[in-house]
């Protein structure tokens, strides 16, 4: 009774999240179907006097009329006090803009004065700071600007509140007659630098047309560009601790909860440094989805990503992604204090709570997939099968489907295969496998050298000439493969990719191991030719040679890839997966493990992958011949079995009649073994050779391990070398 309990609060609270997630997305659709369109409307274009920034419906002239140089610092000091404000005076007015993101400029009456208009034309670049502020301001407000520009817009708009203010006591000082040009000059010095950085950061954002991440750049750039003066560094930072509210809430939302806020149904328009690209439920994709899932649903754009994250970028984007599979698995992490994040440029603490959410959540998920989603035990059945560890399961399996695979692969019934997988599965020690049912057959249209080649997308004359040859039928035992049907969250790590690198090195292995079969039988059926008489048994004396270096030839590559390649790979992996942190570190020594069984069973070279091909082409063209001389030496065993006196004579007559149809034949026979003789030492010794080569190149041990094996005593080499010279002293002779 107690033993089932935390089943049943396991799946509880499985059936509690999935309720929550379900009325989350119904409540979501009911939010979009209900709430109105965002409307994008601004109102500054449709009523232009709503506008600070010189409003004007008609183009205006400077007033001609001649003042009194003694009353033109009066009036000069009202119209600079309004061009401040972002309206026209009546001697001083603005020019229209050439561009949307020029400083303005003004025209001053020709009637002043020449040392008043000096002091104006110092002033009024304060009016122009301040006008192309307020257009800043006045322009960022539709919903495509982002919410980064709306909190930058919030955040000036407080500093201009100010700046009015201190224009207001200026207009209070001259009411009360105590102010003049100099002394407006000398007081609007401080305002003067505040303005002009505000104006250059206005600028460069509208010019680069810049949103989300890159505004907070630019604020950053500009902040490190003053970090001389204390002062303007401090309003940079104002600035940037502003506009980075909205991206830092959405970053925590990231990093806390994996999801990207969109409040505002920013989806074309938002600049988050992560881009979410799923546009349905993960349910209703194919069940490859999984292959493409971890790298290609989120991704980072790094044109967005704030300069003071760039290092981190990584970092956050994992921590969401680990959060989102364990929310998709009805996991939750369990926090402790969510620190919030607000950007700080000294002290980053915002920094230290990323890290620590990364932690968190790389440790839950790898918990949810090496623990309760058994991984390491996944990843051994897939060792078992695909690389044929499991030793008598595929003695089993070759037994029972060898037959149904000699077909053209057309004609083969795949269910009939799965019924024979599955006897071979019960019969043998992966009966006791939980996840063998896991286990498919499968038939691929293309063969192992068509596949490598399509994968490595090697544009080459052969290639293109192979491609061309894709008509030619196979056999089951060239097309047939294993599948693995793999759930979420393992198929993140066991996906389509890997499952294909895994059938690359299980068709290569079975292959091999069935042209080992094959060599073994003819190997039995020659015993027979030990009854022979001695100048019978000559004639063959050539084809045993030849089976046996076969034979020889494949079980040392077929021990070079088992014993000397994926043992010693698969304990390194083993060892890595031992110190792991993170699923992407999974990831990680998981492809360096199928790399290195790839590269070192000499399947990514083009090279060595068709000598192999060619090595067990001729291999079976041998073995299919010398099955159908077969059925000599079932004759004459069936003629020693007699035993009488009577029937030894018959007996004799039997074995000089094989004899006779062999010598009748010895002819053609020899001629047969010496071409597959010779196809067999070539193609060797062509892969020998481009095994020295790629010795020298790269310095690959394994490789030349291979190459003492296949040529241990120099046998291929000095064969190699007869043949140079008898082909030399021939051309001499000729």
């Amino acid at each position: 009774m107690y033993h089932i309990l935390p089943l049943i609060c396991k799946n509880v609270i499985k059936a509690a999240v999935e309720g929550e997630r379900k009325l989350n997305k119904h409540i979501s659709m009911s939010d979009k179907r209900i709430d109105p369109p965002l409307v994008s409307q601004n109102w500054i274009i449709d009523r232009p006097r709503f506008s600070w920034d010189f409003p004007s419906d008609v183009p205006i002239t400077p007033c001609q009329k001649v003042v009194p140089t003694a009353s033109q610092e009066t009036i000069l000091l009202w119209d600079i006090l309004s061009c401040l404000k972002g309206i026209d005076g009546s001697y001083i007015i603005s020019e229209p803009l050439a561009n949307p993101y020029d400083l303005r400029s003004f025209v001053i009456s020709q009637d002043v004065g020449t040392s008043f208009k000096q002091l104006a034309q110092q002033i009024l670049p304060l009016a122009s700071y301040y006008s192309m502020t307020v257009r800043f301001g006045e322009g960022k407000v539709l919903p495509e600007d982002g919410q980064v520009n709306h909190a930058l817009r919030g955040g000036l708009n407080c500093l201009l509140k100010d700046y009015l203010l201190f224009i207001v006591q200026l207009e209070a000082e001259h009411i009360r007659g105590k102010l003049n040009l100099q002394k407006l000059w000398f007081y609007i010095q401080p305002t003067m630098a505040t303005m002009s950085i505000l104006a250059h950061i206005t600028s460069t954002i509208c010019k680069a047309s810049a949103k989300g991440g890159k505004v907070l750049s630019l604020l950053y750039e500009q902040m490190n560009d003053v970090s001389g003066e204390a002062k303007s560094k401090e309003l940079c930072l104002f600035l940037i601790r502003a506009a980075s509210v909205p991206y830092m809430q959405t970053l925590e939302k990231w990093v806390y909860k994996g999801v990207i806020s969109d409040p505002y149904q920013e989806v074309k328009i938002w600049t988050f440094l992560v881009e979410d690209n799923e546009l349905i439920q993960r349910e209703e994709l194919p069940v490859d989805y999984s292959a493409d899932y971890w790298e290609k649903r989120y991704a980072v754009r790094h044109e967005r990503i704030p300069v003071f994250l760039s290092e981190h970028a990584q970092t956050i984007l994992r921590t969401g992604k680990y959060l989102n599979v364990i929310r998709q698995c009805g996991k939750t992490v369990q926090w402790g204090r969510q620190e919030p994040l607000e950007y700080q440029y000294r002290g980053q603490k915002y920094i230290a709570a990323i890290d620590r959410a990364y932690s968190e959540a790389a440790r839950t998920l790898l918990e949810v997939l090496i623990h309760e989603n058994d991984l390491m035990g996944r990843l051994r059945s897939v060792k078992n099968y695909f690389l044929l560890a499991q030793g008598d399961f595929v003695v089993q399996f070759m037994n029972l489907c060898e037959g149904e695979l000699v077909k053209n692969m057309y004609d083969i019934v795949i269910h009939r295969l799965a019924s024979l997988l599955e006897l071979a599965l019960r019969m043998s020690t992966a009966d006791s496998d939980p996840y063998k049912d896991d286990l498919k057959p499968e038939l691929l249209p293309h063969d192992l050298e068509f596949q490598m080649f399509r994968i490595l997308s090697i544009q080459t004359r052969g290639e293109k000439a192979f491609s061309s040859q894709l008509d030619t039928t196979l056999t089951g035992l060239e097309a047939f493969v294993f599948n693995y049907d793999v759930k979420w969250p393992v198929s993140l790590i066991i996906n389509r990719n890997a499952i294909s690198c895994y059938q690359m090195i299980f068709r290569q292995l079975f292959y091999c191991k069935h042209i080992e079969r094959l060599l073994c039988r003819v190997w039995i059926s020659n015993k027979i030719a030990k009854t022979f008489t001695c100048e019978a048994a000559m004639a063959y004396r050539q084809a045993f040679s030849l089976r046996q270096r076969m034979l020889d030839c494949i079980q040392h590559l077929e021990y070079y890839m088992m014993v000397e390649v994926i043992e010693p790979n698969w304990l390194t992996f083993l060892n890595k997966m031992s110190k792991v942190s993170n699923v992407d570190d999974v990831l990680s020594v998981h492809q360096d493990l199928l790399d290195n069984c790839l590269k070192e069973c000499m399947l990514t070279d083009p090279g060595l992958l068709g000598c192999i091909t060619s090595l067990c082409a001729v291999c079976i063209e041998f073995c299919h011949f010398m099955q159908q001389m077969s059925r000599h030496y079932i004759d004459a065993e069936l003629t020693s079995m007699i035993g009488t006196r009577q029937d030894e004579v018959g007996d004799c007559d039997s074995k000089n009649e094989a004899e006779s149809v062999t010598e009748g034949k010895e002819g053609s026979f020899k001629e047969r073994i010496a071409r597959l003789d010779t196809g067999f030492m070539e193609t060797l010794v062509r892969l020998l050779d481009r095994i020295r080569d790629l010795g020298r190149e790269i310095d690959n041990e394994k490789l030349l391990n291979v190459l003492c094996r296949l040529d241990f005593n120099m046998f291929y080499t000095e064969t190699l070398s007869r043949q140079g010279t008898s082909t030399r002293q021939q051309d001499i002779s000729g």
